[in-house]
């Protein structure tokens, strides 16, 4: 089976300790070069991937320096585009700027935004950054790949704002299906397909997604009669694993062609 994979992470994190613990690295899988990237396409048989630079130690620093990585991986072969490291921060400000002058650089598909460094979608001091990077992600022509989880500034009622104020001009690339329980059954249950019928550029993927979630989403799909194009695989490695997510998308799809939207087309329609 051809698979593209629409969400996984380039670049080392240093130990941290989390929750007060020691440090740590947990993700097992981090690469820190796109020699080891390319391997692990090999390996899988990887057709194409969006790459997306690595974070998740609270120090933005570290994001954005794996911005400059995921770009090269992206010029050195072609089954790989990227996503930049953005945020509407203030404080991020200078270094959102020199990310977004790379938003033309070629294999660039994307700009990656989430809140678990800070911030908030609707946190007022956050709406100059937000303009300045959904503004962008216009003119480039580009996907706002924005994380999802339950609570907080990451919650789909929160997040789901920049889809209604943002989601007619630019794509709109909800990882992890809205995040956890109430995020899965919020865009299941009718946002999602209420945004597409809207005319919303919206899209998602299943990754991290509790394991009723991928089965009733198609089924929903099979149901309304609409949205297969709007769902896409991803593997959101070192955090997660492929061979899980796959084997749980691939027992999801019901049907040859809907399996070939999800794991092949909507990935060319959307970042190729």
């Amino acid at each position: 089976m051809r698979v593209s994979d629409a969400h996984r992470h380039l670049g080392a994190l240093p130990p941290y300790p989390f929750y007060g613990g020691p440090p740590v690295a947990p993700a097992l899988r981090a690469r820190a070069t796109v020699d080891e990237l390319l391997a692990d396409l090999d390996a899988e048989g990887t057709e194409r991937a969006l790459v997306i630079p690595n974070y998740g130690v609270p120090d933005p620093d570290v994001a954005f320096a794996h911005n400059d990585l995921c770009v090269e991986a992206a010029q050195r072969d072609d089954r790989v585009r990227c996503a930049l490291w953005v945020s509407p921060r203030p404080g991020d400000a200078e270094r959102t700027a020199k990310a977004l002058s790379l938003a033309g650089e070629a294999g660039v598909r994307a700009l990656k935004i989430s809140f678990l460094l800070g911030g908030s979608p609707t946190e007022e001091a956050c709406q100059p950054g937000l303009e300045t990077i959904f503004a962008a992600a216009a003119v480039h022509h580009l996907v706002v790949h924005v994380h999802t989880s339950p609570g907080a500034a990451s919650d789909i009622d929160q997040v789901g704002t920049l889809v209604e104020r943002f989601g007619d001009d630019v794509a709109i690339h909800l990882v992890h299906l809205g995040g956890g329980m109430s995020g899965h059954i919020k865009l299941i249950g009718g946002r999602f397909f209420d945004w597409i019928a809207a005319g919303k550029r919206v899209y998602t993927d299943a990754s991290w997604a509790i394991g009723f979630a991928p089965r009733w989403l198609l089924a929903e799909i099979e149901a309304r009669g609409f949205g297969e194009d709007r769902i896409l695989f991803a593997s959101d490695e070192p955090w997660s694993d492929r061979e899980g997510e796959l084997a749980r998308m691939v027992a999801a799809t019901a049907s040859p062609e809907l399996s070939r939207r999800v794991f092949e087309d909507n990935f060319v329609s959307l970042y190729d």
